[in-house]
C-alpha cells in the first residue's frame, strides 16, 4: 500500500504544471491528488505506456521520469514527435478517440497515474479550475507540436538542437526541476536525432559546437545551460508558445 503522503509528493509536478496555466482551487488539488493515489503505476525504461493502435479508455498523468511520443515507419525508422516530462498529462481528452495514433515510451523509470474515462470526466466536472487547467494543457501541447513543425521544417541544425534544449529547460522550470541552471537530461544522441530529423553524426557535431561556444555543458546525463539568453538567441527561441505566464 502506498503512503498518502508519498502520493501527495508525487503529485507536486502535476500541480505545479497545471498551476502555471491556471490557478487551481484547493478542492481541485485535493481531487487530483486522490485520483493520482487511486491510479498509481510504474513503467521501466523502454516500456510503452501505450502503443499505436491500442484502444483508449483512460488518461495518463506523468509524475516522474521522461518519455517520448513517437511514430515508427514500417522499415523501423522512428520519429520522436515530442518529449513527455514530469507533470505532463498524456492528452486530457485522448479517450474521445477510438485508438492511439502514436506510441508513448519510457526513456527512464516512470511513475504515472492512470485515470479511467468516467473518473476523469467526473474529476473535471467537479472543479472548474481543474477543468480549465487541463484544457489549457491540451492547447499548449498543440502549440508545442506547431513549434516542432517549424523547428524541423525551417530551422538549421544548430537552431534545431538549441531550440529543443531551450524548450526542455523552460518546460522543466514550472515543475521545479532546474537547479543552478542544470537539469537531468536522460536523452541520448539517438533520441535527439529522432526528434530533430538529423543524423546522429550531425547531432554530435552540433552539440560539440554548442559546447565549444560555451553555451552548454552536457555530462553524466545532466545538462547545464551556461548562457540561456545567448542560447535562446542562437535558437531564435521565444517561450511564448508554452504559455506558462499565467494570466489573472
Amino acid at each position: 500500500m502506498h503512503s498518502p503522503v508519498l502520493e501527495r509528493n508525487l503529485a507536486q509536478p502535476v500541480i505545479r504544471r497545471l498551476s502555471a496555466l491556471r490557478q487551481l482551487s484547493e478542492r481541485g488539488i485535493a481531487l487530483l491528488q486522490q485520483a493520482i493515489q487511486d491510479g498509481l503505476q510504474r513503467a521501466r525504461p523502454g516500456e510503452d505506456l501505450v502503443s499505436e493502435g491500442d484502444p483508449i479508455d483512460s488518461v495518463r498523468i506523468i509524475l516522474s521520469g521522461w518519455l517520448a511520443r513517437y511514430k515508427t515507419l514500417e522499415d523501423g525508422r522512428r520519429q520522436i514527435v515530442n518529449f513527455v516530462l514530469p507533470g505532463d498529462c498524456c492528452d486530457a481528452c485522448v479517450y474521445l478517440l477510438s485508438v492511439m495514433d502514436h506510441s508513448i515510451g519510457a526513456l527512464t523509470p516512470v511513475t504515472y497515474a492512470v485515470i479511467a474515462r468516467g473518473a476523469f470526466e467526473q474529476l473535471l466536472a467537479s472543479d472548474r479550475s481543474l477543468a480549465e487547467a487541463m484544457w489549457c494543457e491540451t492547447m499548449v501541447n498543440s502549440a508545442i507540436q506547431r513549434e516542432w513543425t517549424v523547428n524541423i521544417g525551417r530551422r538549421v541544425a544548430l537552431e534545431r538542437v538549441a531550440h529543443l534544449l531551450c524548450e526542455l529547460y523552460e518546460r522543466l522550470l514550472p515543475v521545479d526541476m532546474i537547479e543552478d541552471g542544470s537539469c537531468l537530461f536522460p536523452i541520448t544522441q539517438m533520441d535527439l536525432a529522432d526528434a530533430t530529423g538529423l543524423s546522429v553524426v550531425h547531432v554530435n557535431r552540433t552539440l560539440q559546437e554548442l559546447r565549444a561556444s560555451g553555451l552548454i555543458v552536457l555530462r553524466d546525463r545532466t545538462l547545464t545551460i551556461t548562457d540561456l539568453k545567448v542560447l535562446k538567441d542562437t535558437a531564435l527561441f521565444s517561450a511564448d508558445y508554452l504559455h506558462t505566464k499565467r494570466r489573472g
